[in-house]
């Protein structure tokens, strides 16, 4: 799961998406983007992880449940703006539960649904909700909603639709960066200097040279700290990415085009795409799939606490990150000495590429109080619940009149603010998490050089293309 946008931890289960278009998606064993729907028997999640407090909770309160899959630190700042709102609106009771899983994994959900143990609000990845629109699982929102568009960043909006009709609010964003930890490369004999993001974009050859520096191995040939890792594998040695180094991180810095909207294509066999999987590949070759995979599994095993990060337990020198890395380092590594700067590019004089993502707020078909949780919705994701979001948890606010407010940011979070008007996006697709598990299980071959690039990715154009066609753009 993640617990901002972006951080994803890795669950292999299945997809509802195979069972409502009737394609496959690539194997189960791969990617939860499969063709196995959950099946009907499995139990409800329970209650757990955090609940609303009671304390604001008048007697007879409209209780609204909301789902969120994010942990803490994250998870802690959406409970206060919980609180806040139950405390100003005594005749609702709106209760958080903390559901682990991941944004393309919305199995739990289904079975929540289908044995009528299902929430009232969701919190869902945003680049997801134009899939789960198609397959039903969320409800259009009513036209008080759809007039808040211009309020919105416009990529954050467009994520939220399909087929013209609105079916979630946006709640946050963010940008992406190279983080670096000042005190190995120092200890590496470089000069972290170097990376000052005054200088502009480090390249790829710049970032390797200081990173084998640091790069540490033991007798028997496992590395102890690793310089970067540009890319995955994920928690415990998953497909995936290690913190931000996605596909898509990679594919727009080579100047990779995923998905052509306007004829309703995917495009993972774009060139750009190719070379950023192509890096992935070298880079990895260069330096021992298995070793590395090693790595990974002993300093990031499944569903880690955030104070566990190797950037913050000295075992790693430098990461793609987010903004949100700023609480987490007040938080957790108080001490330590950081930095970060632009995606590093192929070559010098590149222009550097960032992305952004976010979360948003979804209302789940037939809710019985679906009065009173648009309402709930509207205030977390509305000035009030963004404003606290992006002050104590250091993510961006899609309400552009909140981009301009200076009382929100430090400096440093102003760095990342000023990087959203250059970001890309992945595309909206109704197909955008099962495009997503297949971009990652291609990423987890790719890395292990299984399989090269081209093979990779023409498994994903294979296996996507047919599944976006039965359900059009």
């Amino acid at each position: 799961m993640r617990t901002s946008s972006g951080r994803i931890r890795w669950v292999v289960l299945p997809s509802v998406f195979a069972l409502l278009v009737g394609a496959c998606g690539p194997a189960a064993t791969s990617s939860p983007g499969g063709s196995v729907a959950p099946p009907a028997s499995n139990a409800a999640p329970s209650a757990e992880g955090s609940g609303a407090t009671g304390e604001a909770c008048g007697s007879g309160a409209t209780e609204v449940k909301f789902w969120t899959s994010h942990t803490p630190p994250d998870s802690d700042v959406l409970q206060k703006i919980v609180d806040a709102f139950n405390a100003a609106n005594p005749d609702i009771c709106v209760k958080m539960t903390i559901v682990p899983g991941a944004e393309t994994d919305v199995a739990k959900l289904i079975t929540a649904i289908r044995g009528g143990a299902a929430p009232d609000v969701y919190m869902a990845d945003r680049f997801t909700v134009p899939q789960r629109a198609a397959e039903g699982v969320l409800a259009e929102l009513p036209a008080e909603v759809a007039a808040l568009k211009d309020q919105h960043l416009e990529f954050a909006w467009n994520e939220t639709q399909y087929k013209d009709k609105t079916y979630a609010i946006p709640f946050d964003t963010d940008a992406r960066a190279l983080w670096y930890n000042k005190d190995l490369i120092t200890a590496a004999g470089e000069d972290p200097a170097q990376l000052d993001i005054s200088k502009g974009a480090p390249t790829i050859e710049l970032v390797n040279k200081i990173a084998d520096k640091i790069s540490k191995k033991d007798a028997s040939g496992n590395y102890d700290v690793i310089g970067w890792l540009p890319g995955g594998p994920h928690e415990g040695g998953t497909p995936g990415a290690f913190d931000q180094g996605w596909h898509y991180t990679w594919g727009f810095a080579f100047g990779g085009k995923f998905a052509d909207t306007a004829t309703c294509k995917v495009t993972p066999t774009d060139p750009g795409v190719v070379a950023g999987y192509q890096f992935l590949y070298d880079w990895a070759k260069e330096r021992d799939p298995q070793a590395i995979t090693r790595w990974v599994s002993t300093n990031l095993p499944p569903n880690p606490p955030a104070q566990s990060n190797p950037i913050w337990t000295q075992k790693l020198g430098m990461t793609i990150s987010g903004d949100w890395r700023i609480a987490e380092q007040a938080k957790y590594a108080p001490d330590g000495h950081y930095g970060f700067t632009y995606i590093p590019v192929p070559k010098a004089g590149d222009k550097s590429a960032t992305w952004a993502g976010g979360w948003s707020m979804a209302l789940i078909p037939d809710s019985k109080v679906s009065e009173q949780a648009i309402k709930f919705m509207e205030y977390i994701a509305g000035p009030e619940g963004q404003k606290v979001y992006t002050k104590d948890s250091t993510h961006l606010p899609t309400i552009k009149a909140l981009l301009e407010d200076a009382s929100l940011y430090d400096e440093q979070h102003k760095t990342f603010l000023e990087l959203l008007p250059v970001a890309l996006n992945r595309p909206p697709l109704a197909v955008g998490a099962v495009y997503w598990d297949a971009l990652t299980s291609a990423q987890g071959s790719v890395e292990l050089n299984t399989k090269t690039p081209d093979e990779a990715l023409k498994e994903v154009q294979d296996a996507v293309q047919p599944q976006l066609d039965a359900v059009g753009c």
